[in-house]
């Protein structure tokens, strides 16, 4: 039986692209919900034709990972895209963003749009930002789907890989994806002046071809709670604080008011930004707080 790998779900459909680019429209077995299992996006899968154009998904194949909100499986990389202005720029929530998606084991590139709208001073400030998280090994590119600024730069990126565009709805995710692939058209809406942020354009996960790599065009996160992230483990998400916590004193080091943290040392010192550290704290004290779950 051949196997293939689900683009696009919707209406209780999987479309499903094989090696020849042949899309075969399958439905899932009945036993996948009696096991609870639930085909994702992103999945590879055993299909069985029945036609030229319909068929059956008999076997999803095991995930390298997966995401829940938004529902798509086996990413290489997410590119984060957050806007310079119309919404501003935010180093809180995108830290939010890096977190849940380092705690994924998905590679992170950082994309800050809209550069042609931004004032000499925001500008100053965002490059700023950009040094810092370069400093610490994130890709970022700043880009303009205007001036098509850095375009060039996140074409090569995406070429062999699963991509994610994710980040809060008006940043321009839909507007950089046309620029990538002129031909789709994807609907673009502009900034609700009443609420301050981008309407809503994307309705499903459906993976694009964009080169010879595939991008998934999201609704977004609908959740950004750290619902599956333990006190432990969130310093792997932060990779500076990761790198600098093997140095503490005491094993188990949670980087808050323990003697002898090299964290609170390179904080002082200044190789770790006070507003990375100022998120981590906050997080921490978020998942602490979180209601345990039974």
């Amino acid at each position: 039986m051949p196997e293939g790998k689900i683009i696009k779900a919707l209406s209780g459909f999987y479309y499903v692209l094989d090696g020849s680019n042949q899309i075969t429209q399958c439905r899932g077995r009945g036993i996948f919900r009696k096991n609870k299992i639930t085909p994702l996006v992103g999945d590879l899968v055993v299909f069985q034709a029945e036609n030229d154009l319909e068929g059956y998904i008999m076997e999803v194949l095991a995930r390298k990972n997966e995401l829940v909100r938004p529902p798509i499986a086996n990413v290489d990389q997410a590119i984060l895209v957050f806007s310079a202005v119309e919404p501003d720029f935010s180093t809180l929530l995108l830290d939010r963003f890096l977190v849940l998606i380092e705690a994924n084991d998905i590679e992170p590139i950082i994309c800050i749009s809209k550069m042609d709208l931004t004032s000499e001073s925001i500008r100053e400030q965002i490059e700023n930002a950009v040094k810092h998280y370069e400093a610490i090994g994130y890709k970022v590119i700043m880009t303009s789907t205007i001036q098509e600024l850095g375009i060039e730069e996140l074409l090569p990126l995406v070429e062999n890989q699963i991509s994610v565009f994710a980040g809060q709805s008006g940043v321009g995710k839909s507007s950089l994806l046309n620029v990538l692939r002129p031909d789709l058209e994807l609907k673009t809406d502009d900034i609700s002046s009443h609420l301050g942020r981008g309407k809503h354009t994307t309705r499903h996960v459906e993976l694009i071809k964009v080169g010879s790599g595939l991008i998934a065009d999201t609704p977004g996160f609908s959740s950004l709670e750290f619902t599956d992230i333990e006190v432990e483990e969130l310093s792997y998400c932060f990779p500076e604080i990761y790198k600098a916590g093997a140095d503490c004193k005491f094993r188990g080091c949670l980087h808050t008011s323990e003697p002898k943290c090299a964290v609170t040392q390179g904080v002082e010192s200044g190789e770790i930004q006070d507003y990375r550290y100022e998120h981590y704290i906050s997080f921490l004290e978020e998942i602490k707080d979180r209601k345990p779950r039974y």
